[in-house]
């Protein structure tokens, strides 16, 4: 899947690359006519997988369509707005496939995945957020920084509450006094 993503956007790059300036509009349909086969050859190439592992290449090829699909667009019409649908697209194909890879476990283990998995979505699209106001044009240094430093301290306080959610998880797997400390340990970390 990774080899067919590189290639992919190894191939939108070189159709920029050619293009000398910016994307036409048949140049954009071709490359987006170009994702959906990709796609589509993706998925045909999980149909010979079975059970949560043909259900993971099935995440992990719509996870690349969405992507290399944001890309275009941000290639296509540049803003600060689709380059944060890129990343955005990119913390939710990672998503999916992660909780989808939680579905081959069990019981404990598979709650504590999903945690993990939910907290490496927040961070990532919380990441992207922060990127989002730095990128954003301000009228002057001090407004910019301003939009900066709330976008850290929202994306902060997401990060910990999930990062607290997955610790608290693994705790709820433990019994008796090392679950206790475990909870104890996980809200002084977390500001709970």
């Amino acid at each position: 899947m990774k080899h067919a993503r590189n290639l992919l956007a190894l191939a939108v790059a070189g159709l920029l690359a050619t293009s000398g300036m910016a994307m036409t509009k048949e140049e954009h349909k071709a490359a987006g006519d170009r994702i959906s086969a990709d796609y589509k050859a993706a998925k045909a190439q999980c149909d010979s997988l079975k059970n949560n592992a043909k259900d993971i290449c099935e995440k992990e090829a719509k996870g690349n369509e969405k992507v290399a699909k944001a890309e275009l667009e941000a290639q296509y019409k540049p803003s600060d707005k689709n380059t944060y649908k890129v990343s955005e697209a990119r913390a939710d194909a990672a998503y999916d496939v992660a909780k989808e890879k939680c579905d081959d476990l069990q019981g404990d283990a598979k709650n504590v995945c999903q945690k993990d998995a939910k907290a490496a979505h927040v961070k990532a699209k919380e990441d992207a957020k922060v990127a989002r106001a730095e990128a954003k044009p301000a009228d002057n240094s001090a407004q910019k920084s301003a939009q900066v430093a709330e976008a850290k301290k929202d994306a902060a306080h997401e990060k910990r509450e999930a990062d607290y959610k997955a610790a608290k998880e693994r705790c709820d797997t433990m019994t008796g006094d090392v679950k206790d400390k475990c909870q104890a340990d996980a809200k002084r970390m977390y500001n709970q």
